[in-house]
């Protein structure tokens, strides 16, 4: 049935809606991928087996191995809390903690594991498609360099077993490099061109030397389980390997104890990882028990010193006080205000102990600027404790060992030094910072106690001047006396420290291979990456087909956008070029088509006793038209009403060829006034049918359709047939066909399935909906029937099995086909 015209109240309405087709085609879209289903099968079957042979062959398995370790203070039984100048600021934590973790990601402390260990010797195997890494002690033999000598590095060497302790030395086709490095030196060094060179078997022990290379195998002491086919070595800078192992440290404290630390690393070998973490704790244990003492031995020093000269200070101020009591007589001083001599004795004591600290602090600072690190003292002997500033002091010292070795090697000016020294500036300002800040607080204390002393003092100025003297030589020898004090329990401390020296570090678990699985790559998210990206890959470009298609290909969306009715939908014509359909196959579904788009046309002019006159038009040439406009005169004709099919394309005559007709007369010779109007009308096999060819083309077609004497052409065939089939130009390309439908009953407008572009029906949508043309309708043309035309036509092959002459050759569809044979095998049951 064919929507009803809207009033002509909503023709606003119409004209806002009107041309606005769909930017993107869902249903459209979904056919496509339905049709092209195949493509996605393929690509996921390609998607597998990509995904296959990389999870198989080419993923590299990472692993994880960790270490877990008990930080314990030491110090923390060193000075009471309120001597501790975190306590003064307020500060807690675990200090030594964040101590070691700089140092165990220090570059110091991985570089001397570096060279210690070997590590800028890479060992792998190579199977037939995948490399598999190895640690050291996998290797039936460890390569030894020979480190004055110049070697090439990131060049893989191939080691061949031979049989014998002999190895063939397999190096790559290409690839030589005159940039070698030093690995006595640590830099690179520019050699003169040479030859590659040639493979050689060497046997273990024996030196091979190249103009890049220098080494030896030595064989591994332990007995191999596996034999390997071929061990491939590479040689890394010993910067790359140290950057390699910071970056695949990580190290976390326990949320519930911080003091407890747990180290772990990644790589492609466990049993690397779990050497390297063992023999990186093993170290730094060693070194912290060697610093410790050698800190503790210089604190010793120092104190010992100290209270000596704070012993003759006492014994001098002991004689004073001794003096006055004797020659002054002022041992019994009445009236004493014991309560303020107390308080300023108190105070004084704090007083002593805080410039004790402070001197300690001007010793270490003195030997941090005066690069004395051998000679450094513990902080403690300053009253605190500072991991950071610790950390500071072990880096500064290592970067000084490290410009006297660069200083053999390079010049002041070059920059690998001007490297070192911004390193070396940047440990100096952290050390010195921190150092200013615990001055600062000490300062500041010293001077609080000062104003409280004075303050205290005023309430003593009532006495004579004879006692004022002897209580001052009293309060200096309680301050000499408390600073004595204080310097003898730090150093009793430090001897019980000496005699019972241990490492600060105990491994709570050490790292153990225990078969664990790898944590990486994500092998099955990799391959779902890969699997989804080829199978989105289809998809992707007929999405990007579908956006950027114009062509008219949904009936639905064609009616909902123009708002201009339908009169029916022709399926595809199978015959070629044979345009006459309803003549050559009058039971086909095509020919059944145009049945019912006669029967529709009383829809646009209403009945009537009138003759009729239907135009056929269409935007551009090719959307079948003529094709239209012959079987529609052809079942006109058959249904016993008198027809006329004028073929007034006059720019491309075509309807002669179809009827056999010859062309040398036609419509162009009647408007011209060279014959009359019979000479043009020719008959047809239908008795009810003629035609009036286009004839010669015209020089001037436009002035002809629009003459005077076309009209009365037409209205002359109106009192002789009643259809007149106007076969007219497309008016996407000439405004020919605007001014016949001013004669005309009933315009049909011919829109062509995946032909006609969509921005072509905007002027005559725009041009309907203005009343500008009346009594128009679509017929949609050369429509794939086995989709389904989605509006409730039911043409189309397959109809009733046999109710249209091409259901003899209609195959179903493979579905379809599966689902009619489950259903008759469950039916026999």
């Amino acid at each position: 049935m064919i929507p009803e015209r809207e009033k002509k109240t909503d023709k606003v309405q119409h004209i806002e809606k009107s041309g606005s087709f769909a930017v993107f085609d869902i249903e459209h879209f979904i056919r496509r991928v339905v049709r092209d289903w195949y493509w996605f099968v393929i690509m996921f079957a390609i998607g597998y087996s990509i995904a296959y042979i990389y999870g198989r062959y080419y993923a590299q398995s990472l692993y994880s191995s960790s270490l877990s370790l008990s930080v314990s203070n030491n110090t923390a039984s060193y000075f009471t809390p309120n001597q501790s100048i975190n306590f003064i600021w307020g500060q807690g934590g675990n200090q030594d903690g964040v101590y070691l973790k700089k140092m165990l990601l220090s570059r110091t402390h991985n570089e001397f594991l570096v060279k210690e260990l070997g590590l800028f010797v890479n060992y792998k195997t190579k199977g037939v498609l995948k490399a598999t890494f190895l640690d050291k002690e996998d290797s039936p033999v460890f390569l030894e360099i020979d480190k004055k000598h110049l070697q090439q590095v990131n060049y893989p060497i191939t080691f061949v077993p031979k049989g014998n302790g002999s190895y063939e030395v397999q190096l790559p086709e290409k690839g030589e490099s005159t940039n070698l490095y030093s690995f006595e030196y640590e830099g690179f060094h520019y050699v003169n061109p040479y030859k590659r060179p040639t493979n050689k078997t060497i046997k273990v022990n024996e030196w091979y030397a190249t103009p890049n290379l220098r080494f030896r195998l030595v064989p591994n002491p332990k007995t191999l389980s596996i034999k390997l086919d071929n061990i491939i070595v590479d040689l890394s800078t010993v910067n790359d390997a140290v950057n390699n192992i910071v970056g695949t440290m990580a190290i976390d404290f326990d949320k519930e104890i911080n003091t407890i630390m747990i180290i772990s690393k990644t790589g492609y070998n466990l049993n690397s990882t779990v050497n390297f973490l063992n023999k990186s704790v093993e170290e730094l244990q060693k070194k912290r028990f060697i610093d410790k003492n050698t800190i503790d031995e210089n604190t010793k020093i120092y104190l010992d010193e100290n209270l000596k000269n704070i012993r003759k200070k006492l014994d001098s101020s002991a004689r004073e006080m001794n003096y006055l009591k004797t020659t002054e007589k002022l041992y019994d001083i009445k009236d004493r205000d014991e309560k303020n001599l107390q308080k300023i004795k108190e105070l004084e004591t704090k007083k002593a102990d805080l410039l004790s600290k402070l001197s300690s602090l001007n010793t270490i600072r003195n030997s941090v600027d005066g690069q004395s690190f051998e000679k450094m003292i513990s902080t403690t002997a300053a009253g605190f404790e500072d991991g950071l500033f610790q950390a500071s002091v072990s880096e500064m010292k290592a970067l000084y060992a490290k410009r006297r070795e660069m200083a053999s090697i390079y010049t002041p000016n070059s920059e690998p030094m001007k490297e070192i020294n911004r390193l070396i500036s940047e440990a100096r300002v952290n050390g010195n910072g921190a150092l200013r800040n615990y001055y600062t607080v000490y300062t500041s204390e010293i001077a609080k106690i000062d104003d409280q002393i004075a303050t205290t003092n005023m309430d003593l100025d009532s006495y004579p001047e004879k006692q004022r003297k002897y209580l001052d030589a009293e309060r200096g020898y309680n301050m000499i006396e408390a600073t004595y004090n204080s310097i003898l329990a730090r150093q009793n401390e430090s001897q019980l420290r000496l005699a019972t020296n241990k490492s600060d570090i105990s491994v709570i678990d050490p790292a153990k291979n225990l078969g664990q699985g790898p944590i990486g790559p994500n092998v099955k998210g990799t391959k779902s990456v890969i699997m989804g990206g080829l199978v989105a890959f289809p998809l992707l470009i007929l999405a990007i087909g579908v956006f950027l298609d114009t062509k008219i290909r949904n009936i639905k969306e064609l009616l909902s956008v123009t708002k201009i009715p339908l009169l029916g939908v022709i399926g595809n014509n199978g015959n070629g070029d044979n345009m006459l359909t309803v003549l050559e196959q009058p039971k086909s579904s095509v020919a059944e088509s145009f049945r019912g788009i006669r029967a529709n046309m009383r829809f646009l002019s209403g009945e009537s006793d009138k003759s009729k006159v239907i135009l056929v038009t269409s935007s551009v040439g090719g959307e079948g038209k003529t094709y239209v406009s012959i079987n529609l005169s052809s079942v006109l004709g058959l249904s016993d009403k008198k027809t006329i099919l004028l073929g007034m394309d006059l720019r491309k005559p075509k309807i002669f060829n179809d009827f056999n007709i010859d062309n040398k007369y036609g419509i162009s010779n009647y408007l011209t006034g060279e014959v009359e109007i019979d000479k043009i009308i020719n008959k047809t096999r239908i008795p009810n049918l003629d035609v009036a060819t286009s004839g010669p083309i015209p020089p001037n077609p436009s002035e002809l359709l629009m003459s005077e004497k076309n009209s009365k052409f037409i209205e002359e065939l109106r009192s002789m047939y009643d259809f007149i089939v106007v076969d007219s130009p497309p008016v996407g390309l000439v405004a020919d066909s605007f001014e016949l439908m001013k004669q005309s009953d009933a315009n049909i407008y011919v829109v062509r399935h995946e032909y006609t572009e969509k921005y072509m029906l905007k002027m005559i949508t725009e041009k309907y909906h203005d009343n500008e043309i009346k009594h128009l309708g679509f017929v949609y043309n050369d429509y794939n029937t086995k989709q389904g035309y989605g509006y409730g036509y039911g043409y189309g092959y397959g109809y009733g099995y046999g109710y249209f002459d091409e259901d003899k050759n209609y195959k179903e569809p493979f579905l379809i086909r599966m689902r009619n044979s489950f259903k008759n095998f469950f039916n026999k049951k």
